[in-house]
């Protein structure tokens, strides 16, 4: 098995060796590298180039945004998993336009980290539950209620649906942001893969792309 190698940005060591004893009891990641602070991120990835780098938004000589912004201009191809306390638009929005693959609050549970970092590492994106509404409702605001693909049109819910498949989320987690059921959920997903004629879910992923679902303004 390929495990998914992820270097931890954090300046906190008692939150390093915490994450790392999260990451390196999974069977299928591992730790290869911790960093204190930006710069030090930045030296590391160029040098082991990681799947992902988990980065804390605040830290010390060069801050996880600006550093995000360095990280996907030298080494595009690394996934960047933001690890924040903040809630707020204004970070999660610069950072997705800066190519964050994903946004995880240290406030959640270990296995939404783990869940962030197995979506990611699948070729998904990954909000936060506790953030992801408003963007969802965002895009909802923005875009009509079809979608046209080349193929039949999707309908509201199934192009929702897989918008949110696509961010990394489970069945059961976009039941509960859409308020269905998981059975509703899973018939939007097969109608909708059936009439763009997917397969699996990195077929939905690189239709988000094409749609711009994963580029938010």
């Amino acid at each position: 098995m390929n495990k998914v190698r992820v270097l931890i940005a954090e300046d906190h060591q008692t939150v390093r060796e915490g994450l790392k004893l999260i990451l390196n009891s999974q069977p299928d990641i591992e730790v290869v590298v911790e960093a204190g602070d930006g710069n030090k991120a930045i030296e590391l990835t160029k040098e082991l180039l990681p799947d992902i780098v988990l980065m804390d938004l605040s830290m010390p000589k060069l801050n996880g945004l600006k550093a995000t912004e360095k990280l996907k201009e030298s080494c595009p191809a690394v996934n960047v998993l933001v690890l924040t306390r903040h809630t707020e638009d204004g970070y999660l929005q610069q950072l997705l336009r800066l190519g964050a693959s994903g946004y995880l609050l240290k406030q959640s549970p270990p296995g939404e980290l783990l869940h962030a970092i197995r979506s990611i590492a699948a070729g998904g994106k990954y909000l936060d539950p506790a953030v992801a509404g408003r963007v969802i409702g965002g895009y909802s605001s923005r875009q009509t209620h079809t979608v046209h693909s080349g193929h039949e049109e999707l309908s509201g819910r199934e192009s929702e649906t897989l918008r949110l498949i696509a961010w990394g989320h489970s069945n059961k987690d976009i039941a509960q942001q859409l308020g269905l059921s998981v059975k509703t959920v899973e018939v939007h997903k097969s109608n909708a893969m059936k009439k763009l004629g997917m397969r699996s879910r990195i077929d939905i992923v690189r239709f988000a792309l094409l749609q711009g679902w994963l580029e938010e303004t």
